[in-house]
């Protein structure tokens, strides 16, 4: 039996740690499939149960080099704690580098030293001056050294290896060169890189910090859902008024919401009326209204009223923890154009620290010193680090799931987003995806007799029935009724009735014809309605014809929009449905949608997908019904409307949560604008890595040019991790 579960892992720092963990874990015999996400520090895991467990996968994430946090409490409570340490030693190392880097540097920006701690005069008291202040710098990054170290015995070198052996090469080598000039007194002061190794840690703590904090911020999405719900709730349990955390409510407890209150879990209205504020679950602006046996939903605002509420499911399986859930779900997912990034960071620090190797022997061989050497070698392993490359995908995702979820679109993954941008062919669904789902009067055309009057007859005769058509009369009528007695169902045709005193039928035109009601008369005023696509209803009172009501699932009110903005995309829309032809080209028409495949079974709606699919497009199904379910997994991408059915909802890999089809388009475009955002991500990646390791080996010098500092290369590649993050939370300002 297939598994899926979440590990939260403590130490990752670039593309090469998730990827050292992926290959880890993978290698577990009954792994199906993991998939690690930089930004939120876990990997999602798909395995056999019945041939390893969730020990083995810890165990596997162990040896990869990194720590499992139990649960996601711990893990806050670390990254908290980490927070709180991380400003610690970013401001001892600014303390203890700034002077470091004026006393090494001063001399190139115009800044003279004082004559007691001169390299000229005091070459022994310059070089331990130095040594001191570095120290406490090296201390405070010593997380680089010790995962570093750490990540190489579990053969799995990443950005801290190459950190940790860029500021240990230069400290050891000015370790030496302090130790001569403390034996002979000479000038090998200038050839101190005490303020590189310094430097190096303190530039790569800054951008650190400043990722931490972005990469923070692309979570937001999920920590305002979270906040929405309440952390203690007052409960009716068994005749007993309680208060209990609301992560412990249970079916059945009772709880009363009043205005300006979130609601607590899921249940039904039992008493009052109120208006809700839905729009952190559907996106829908406007506050819907709610009576006795209506849902509410956790995390909603009460607006006015005052309701009692029966929970109807646990704090686990609310509709927002399941957007919650959906949402971390597809932040730890990946698109598919994330493999090329998967594939280089496995191999990126091995070439890395091949290429410094070289770059530095070459240089010797051309007659430059052992200090001209080293501050390549350390260079081109500070400026290649690969945290960009990881962060590429993972954050862009993370803020467009996050942006989506406050809009009401949920998208199951990397995957669909990427799917969904490449759609050029949306296939609808017409009943409950298109139109309303909900049979509504369009027509009232009395024949002698007033409006209202022939809609009064019909709805006292209809009030009692069971059928769609007679719900819809009801539900247009709004008055009193007449009396009604003999009432009787006539199968196939439609009802007869003595409604205040008169004979009433009714029904079809076959009814009419039966009680003698001209066929012509019924033809004029009937087939233009049904050429339509709507269902007529034909009235006949004591013997003459009353006239006629058209009632039909009508377009919902923004669907022939949303067709247009498809087509403003160059996507192309279908209507696929199993109602009649005349109905479903009537609703089309309407719609703006000119391909339409009508009367097609539930079983054959699958093959529809698989014969468009062969013509070479990519489809993107949207549906809202069980008959839907096998169509939305065929296609490239599922769309599903949350008040569909469960099966629906469940086989689809986006979700619309509100009423509204111009979601769809929605949807369509935030996932065009999030992969432009991982290609752009993709891009400095990979620009930065291809241009910068190429002047860290010193190919501008050899141009004439300088020769890169490693403290600048530091400085470079933590800005283009910051660059990368700025990049996707841009994202959040994003209109949909």
């Amino acid at each position: 039996m297939k598994k899926k579960t979440t590990v939260l892992i403590e130490g990752m720092s670039c593309a090469a740690c998730s990827r050292g963990v992926e290959r880890s874990v993978s290698k577990v015999d009954g792994v199906l499939n993991v998939t690690v996400n930089l930004t939120t520090n876990s990997a999602a895991v798909v395995y056999e149960n019945k041939q390893c467990n969730l020990s083995d996968i810890e165990a596997a994430v162990v040896r990869a080099g990194f720590k499992v946090v139990k649960n996601q409490a711990d893990a806050n409570e670390n990254a908290a704690k980490n927070e709180k340490m991380s400003k610690v030693n970013l401001i001892i190392a600014l303390i203890f580098s700034i002077p470091l880097f004026v006393i090494s540097m001063g001399h190139m920006m115009g800044i003279s030293l004082p004559d007691a701690i001169s390299p000229d005069t005091y070459p022994v008291r310059f070089a331990l001056i130095q040594l001191v202040l570095v120290i406490p710098v090296l201390i405070a990054g010593r997380k680089f050294f010790i995962n570093g170290t750490r990540a190489v015995f579990h053969k799995n070198p990443n950005m801290d290896t190459l950190v940790a052996m860029g500021s240990s090469s230069a400290f050891i080598y000015s370790i030496v060169m302090t130790a001569k000039i403390i034996a002979d007194n000479n000038g090998h002061s200038h050839h101190l890189y005490y303020e590189s190794a310094g430097m190096i840690i303190t530039f790569i703590l800054i951008g650190k910090m400043l990722e931490a904090i972005s990469k923070k911020r692309t979570t937001d999405a999920v920590g305002k859902l979270r906040s929405l719900i309440p952390d203690t709730t007052e409960v009716m349990r068994n005749s007993e008024k309680m208060t209990v955390k609301t992560a412990e409510i249970q079916i059945g407890d009772i709880f009363t919401v009043v205005p300006g209150s979130a609601v607590a879990a899921d249940g039904k209205v039992i008493s009052g009326n109120t208006s809700v504020d839905e729009s952190m679950i559907t996106g829908e602006s406007m506050p819907v209204s709610k009576k006795t046996g209506d849902t509410v939903f956790g995390g909603t605002i009460n607006k006015n009223g005052t309701v009692e509420v029966e929970v109807t499911a646990t704090y686990g399986e609310t509709v927002l923890s399941q957007i919650i859930r959906s949402v971390e779900d597809a932040g730890a997912s990946k698109a598919p154009i994330a493999t090329l990034a998967d594939k280089i960071s496995g191999i990126f620090v091995p070439t890395v620290f091949g290429i410094a190797v070289l770059s530095a022997v070459i240089w010797a061989f051309t007659g430059k010193d052992f200090s001209f050497c080293l501050n390549v070698f350390i260079s081109v392993l500070v400026i290649a680090c690969p945290c960009a490359l990881g962060l590429a995908t993972p954050t862009a995702i993370m803020v467009a799931t996050g942006r989506g979820a406050q809009n009401g679109i949920l998208f199951k993954g990397g995957e669909p987003l990427e799917a969904l941008s490449k759609a050029d062919t949306v296939v609808f669904d017409k009943t409950g995806t298109l139109t309303k789902g909900d049979p509504q009067v369009t027509d009232i055309l009395p024949v002698g007799i007033s409006e209202k009057e022939l809609l009064k007859y019909c709805a006292s005769a209809e009030k009692n029935s069971e059928h769609l058509l007679g719900e819809a009369i009801v539900k247009k009528y709004n008055g009193e009724y007449f009396d009604v007695t003999d009432f009787e169902a006539l199968s196939g045709l439609g009802l007869r009735a003595t409604v205040n005193g008169k004979l009433v039928f009714i029904g079809n035109r076959e009814l009419m014809s039966k009680n003698c009601i001209d066929e012509k008369v019924t033809e004029k005023i009937g087939v233009p309605l049904s050429d339509e696509g709507k269902t007529v209803v034909y009235i006949s009172i004591d013997g003459d014809f009353a006239g006629a009501i058209a009632i039909a699932d009508v377009l919902k009110d923004d669907a022939a929009e949303t067709v247009k903005l498809l087509n403003s995309l160059g996507v192309e829309t279908v209507m696929l449905t199993g109602d009649n032809k005349k109905t479903a080209n009537a609703i089309a028409k309407i719609a703006g949608i000119k391909t339409v495949f009508a009367e097609v079974l539930p079983r054959d709606k699958q093959n529809v997908i698989i014969d468009l699919q062969k013509q070479g497009k990519k489809v993107c199904m949207v549906g809202d019904g069980i008959n839907d379910a096998p169509a939305l997994v065929s296609a490239d991408v599922g769309v599903a409307v949350a008040s569909g059915t469960d099966v629906a909802v469940e086989s689809a890999d986006v979700v619309l949560m509100n009423s509204e089809t111009t979601s769809l388009y929605k949807a369509i475009r935030l996932s065009q604008k999030t992969l432009r955002k991982i290609k752009q991500n993709l891009f400095w990646a990979f620009a930065y890595n291809t241009v910068g390791i190429p002047i860290a080996a010193g190919l501008l010098y050899a141009l004439g040019g300088n020769l890169l500092d490693p403290m600048f290369a530091a400085a470079a590649m933590s800005l283009s991790s910051v660059t990368v993050v700025t990049n996707s939370l841009l994202l959040r300002r994003y209109k949909l």
